[in-house]
């Protein structure tokens, strides 16, 4: 993995603003002093257009990994799908990422951030619209892999470029709006879903994408990546243009330069390196935290949200409408909470919510199977659920991806990313393909007979079949 992918964030900005506030800038105070001055950091009007524009493919990001609980009823529906068809048609969404996670650092490096958003939205668009026109399974699931390579391609690009266009003191606040931006997405698409036909949610998904396109014809590239190439001049310009007219560069363009040039002459590390104890603290929480994420069966939830609640009894529409009025709040709570109360202490709490909201959920189907409580049932599911997508949009979303970028050193981060990114999309694929299936099986209905009103003659003959005839 080229080294540049090594880090998105660190290298850091020293927007420094001595000179008084100016029209068409928004200032947020630091707090930090520099030579007894107390200095800010401001977002340009740039800076907040060029986030915006971003994280429209954030949003894109969300909208893919909606679209299949909603539109699930009416695809089988018109397509006949059976429920091995219509898993691989969920699932495949993360193949598509993976294969466009592992491609897009370097793709990244050698076209632009700039360019490798508007390369995956392309993808996303004709996969969208392969999906709205499909008459069989063929077409539905290109399409669907299409739009995931895309997808896999804007989960990198999109932090990395927020991460290296906005100053130092509000990078936190402004890379975490693309986990913000994917919650939104989910959200609206399971409310827009709850509404219309599958294949006009197809075709509004197709709106972000052109969004993103025509935008960044507005938006400068990343000033970071072309000093990466040695387009200082180039450089300095889109610098200038984030920071305004009127700021002083100097000290930053400097700092991007020095840096650039360290970075430099690093060595190229490989993933192989990754496995050495000098590493192994560093990698068991990093891929632990993604299996941990994956695993707990987010995806399941947000791939297929509607048929747990009909199965559960409950109304799939309203189930989703309720799960928009939660994630986007509590997403929001884990943004102001997470430079607040630290990273371990969210995610404990986090982790703790999404154990509990399980539990609901398979108590509400325990007690359905055992014809107990049939009243309480669907509200136990639907309660469940939301316990759980609260609880995961709080933190166990975004802490794992955060906390990952900032265990590795420097040198290894882009061959760490790598390696976990895959291991995420990965464990998104068994989930989202499993689910369907582990909704119909159970192990105590396939293996343990009944026993009932039977002799032990007949129970062992329909066990062991081969002893009668020894």
């Amino acid at each position: 993995m080229n080294r540049a992918k090594l880090e998105v964030g660190e290298l850091s900005s020293s927007l420094i603003h001595k000179e008084k506030p100016r029209d068409g800038v928004v200032h947020g105070f630091s707090g930090e002093e520099q030579d007894g001055i107390k200095t800010t950091s401001s977002a340009t009007t740039m800076v907040v257009l060029s986030t915006s524009v971003a994280v429209c493919g954030s949003y894109v990001f969300g909208t893919a990994i909606g679209y299949s609980s909603p539109a699930q009823t009416g695809i089988t529906d018109d397509l006949g799908l059976s429920v091995a068809e219509y898993s691989f048609f969920g699932s495949i969404l993360t193949i598509g990422a993976m294969i466009g996670a592992v491609m897009s650092g370097r793709l990244a490096d050698y076209i632009g951030r700039k360019r490798t958003m508007g390369f995956s939205e392309i993808f996303c668009i004709i996969g969208w619209l392969l999906i709205l026109f499909s008459k069989a399974a063929l077409w539905l699931d290109f399409g669907r892999m299409l739009v995931g390579y895309g997808m896999g391609l804007l989960s990198y690009v999109v932090p990395v470029y927020i991460a290296e266009v906005t100053p130092k003191d509000i990078r936190g606040g402004f890379t975490s709006v693309h986990q913000l931006m994917i919650c939104c997405g989910v959200s609206i698409t399971y409310l827009i879903g709850a509404f219309a036909t599958w294949r006009t949610l197809a075709l509004i998904g197709t709106i972000p994408c052109l969004m993103q396109l025509l935008g960044l014809f507005f938006i400068p590239e990343s000033p970071r990546w072309q000093a990466k190439i040695g387009k200082w001049k180039e450089c300095e310009a889109s610098l200038q243009c984030l920071r305004g007219n009127n700021a002083d560069i100097s000290n930053e363009a400097s700092e991007i330069k020095d840096y650039t040039e360290q970075l430099q002459r690093l060595s190229e590390s490989s993933v192989f390196d990754l496995f050495q104890k000098d590493y192994a603290w560093s990698l068991i929480v990093g891929v632990g935290l993604m299996v941990l994420q994956q695993f707990g069966g987010v995806n399941g939830i947000a791939f297929y949200a509607s048929s747990i609640f009909i199965s559960a009894g409950f109304s799939g529409s309203v189930g989703m409408i309720a799960m928009v009025v939660v994630q986007v709040p509590m997403t929001t709570l884990g943004v102001l909470l997470l430079d607040k109360s630290g990273r371990r202490p969210l995610l404990l709490v986090s982790a703790a919510g999404t154990c509990l909201g399980c539990f609901l959920v398979g108590l509400s189907f325990l007690l359905q199977d055992l014809q107990q409580w049939k009243e309480v049932t669907p509200i136990l599911s639907l309660v469940g659920v939301l316990v759980y997508t609260g609880s995961f949009s709080l933190g166990m979303g975004g802490i794992p991806w955060v906390i990952m970028s900032e265990i590795f050193p420097i040198n290894m981060k882009g061959s760490a990313g790598s390696l976990v990114t895959l291991v995420s999309w990965l464990g998104s694929w068994i989930i989202s393909f499993a689910f369907n299936f582990l909704m119909k099986w159970s192990s105590t209905a396939k293996l343990v007979p009944e026993t009932k009103g039977r002799t032990l003659e007949e129970i062992q003959a329909s066990m062991n079949p081969v002893s009668l005839e020894r």
